[in-house]
């Protein structure tokens, strides 16, 4: 048996005295850092049910974390592995399988069909011009706030107004959807994360076509990028990444605008430090990918004492590692990207330097457009979602002197003169405004979001 790594003087593991931690729920929402404080008391790893009947190992340790990531030859990601799958000990209807079930994709990939998959993505997202992803960013920003920024409201809830479109829209825009299967991807992806019935058949269905009419009429998107790689992806394999990009980066990307913007917005925000550094420390304490990255092993491994079994899943707590106090210590010394937020090893996010323009792009758009804007309630109330997957907060409230966000189209001069007009007129109303109907831009146009999006940045 393999012997990896010392347990450095930690307590001898053990089981909780009533069957694993649970780590979903209210309980697990009101507190996770206790919940992850708790399970360090375990060693390097604990044993916890990741969602009613789903035991997995949680790695808590972020030296652990990293032999786990950065060792493919005893942890694998093919989940055809996972030992309780197979034995029928998973519920049909658990809500980790959508998480952790396999799909042709490379994050489920291992060896030269991994390295085959990631090529193919990572090629393509090189080629995403940086000021035209800020451009597309700033642009989906502006829009979305028109939606709720003029008066009489003077309010918002950022999670559903704001955090969670935004990359709905900037990931539609990069794919090169056309307005209707842009809505309809962005109502599947959502679909699925809200566990609406259907919802895959609807992303599937969407994207099969995206890609059929890439196939007749080639554009300058990720989708063209993909189909055309050197690699010869399937269709079938082109539109398992895309649906790979959209699920690894919308939600995170969620989480970490929403959690950023609210630090910054904060009681405890030292005035001057720019975005970035709210979102830098969003990714070491929050870290918007919680628990996730399973990994099997090949052959039982000793990690610190606790005998991980060949085949059982084992998952990376990014949130308990970057927050490891051992880690703690010395964080003064590490580089400010050693947090493990996007990963580590051959299965590190492609996407990691994308991922943090857009989320910075998204805080300073929302500062710039609502100067005043402010939290309604302080940031330790907040509360997050009480899912192991992410960590996301529920709600966002926020408040700022209404006024109008002008459409894309619309000339810089009649923009500016229109601006300024605006912001005199705030000056002589009230911040304090209760919650009203939506801007008549909201409304303006038929179809769902991203039709609404296209046709606001036409001005129509």
């Amino acid at each position: 048996m393999q012997q990896p790594l010392d347990a450095q003087e930690i307590p001898p593991p053990g089981c909780p005295a009533h069957g694993n931690v649970q780590l979903y729920g209210p309980s697990f929402g009101a507190d996770p850092d206790g919940h992850y404080a708790h399970l360090r008391t375990f060693g390097l790893s604990a044993p916890v049910d990741i969602a009613p009947d789903v035991q997995v190992e949680l790695v808590t340790s972020y030296d652990a974390a990293l032999y786990v990531l950065q060792n493919p030859a005893s942890f694998v990601r093919d989940s055809r592995r996972w030992n309780a799958l197979n034995e029928g000990r998973v519920p049909a209807d658990s809500p980790a399988l959508p998480m952790m079930s396999y799909r042709p994709n490379a994050l489920f990939s291992d060896g030269a069909a991994h390295a085959r998959l990631r090529q193919a993505v990572t090629d393509s997202l090189a080629t995403i011009n940086e000021l035209q992803l800020v451009r597309q960013t700033q642009q989906s920003a502006d829009y979305l706030i028109s939606r709720f920024s003029a008066e009489p409201r003077g309010q918002a809830e950022l999670m559903a107004e704001y955090a969670q479109p935004l990359p709905l829209l900037v990931f539609s825009d990069l794919f090169g959807c056309p307005p209707e299967i842009g809505d309809r991807v962005i109502a599947g992806i959502s679909g699925i994360f809200e566990g609406t019935p259907g919802a895959d058949e609807v992303l599937g269905g969407a994207l099969a076509e995206l890609i059929a009419l890439k196939r007749r009429r080639p554009g300058a998107d990720l989708t063209t990028r993909l189909m055309e790689h050197s690699a010869q992806l399937s269709d079938e394999e082109v539109l398992h990444q895309l649906v790979t990009l959209l699920s690894g980066g919308t939600a995170p990307l969620t989480a970490a605008i929403a959690t950023s913007g609210a630090l910054y917005l904060g009681e405890e925000w030292q005035t001057g430090l720019p975005v970035e550094d709210a979102v830098a420390q969003t990714l070491w304490n929050y870290a918007p990918i919680a628990n996730y990255a399973a990994h099997y092993p090949t052959h039982d491994v000793d990690l610190g004492g606790r005998v991980l079994r060949a085949n059982d899943p084992v998952l990376v707590s990014f949130a308990a590692a970057n927050t490891d106090p051992k880690l703690t210590e010395h964080r003064q010394q590490l580089s400010a990207k050693a947090h493990l937020a996007f990963g580590a090893g051959p299965h590190a996010c492609p996407a990691k330097d994308p991922a943090f323009m857009i989320a910075v792009t998204a805080v300073e758009s929302l500062l710039n457009r609502l100067p005043d804007v402010e939290l309604r309630v302080p940031f330790k109330t907040l509360a997050w979602a009480p899912t192991p997957w992410s960590r996301s907060l529920v709600t966002l409230p926020v408040r700022f002197t209404p006024r109008t966000v002008p459409s894309a189209a619309e000339p810089a001069h009649a923009q500016s003169a229109q601006t300024s007009q605006q912001s005199a007129a705030a000056e002589q109303r009230s911040a304090a405004r209760t919650s009203g109907p939506k801007s008549a831009t909201a409304s303006q146009h038929k179809g769902g979001l991203f039709s609404r999006f296209v046709a606001w940045t036409r001005g129509e």
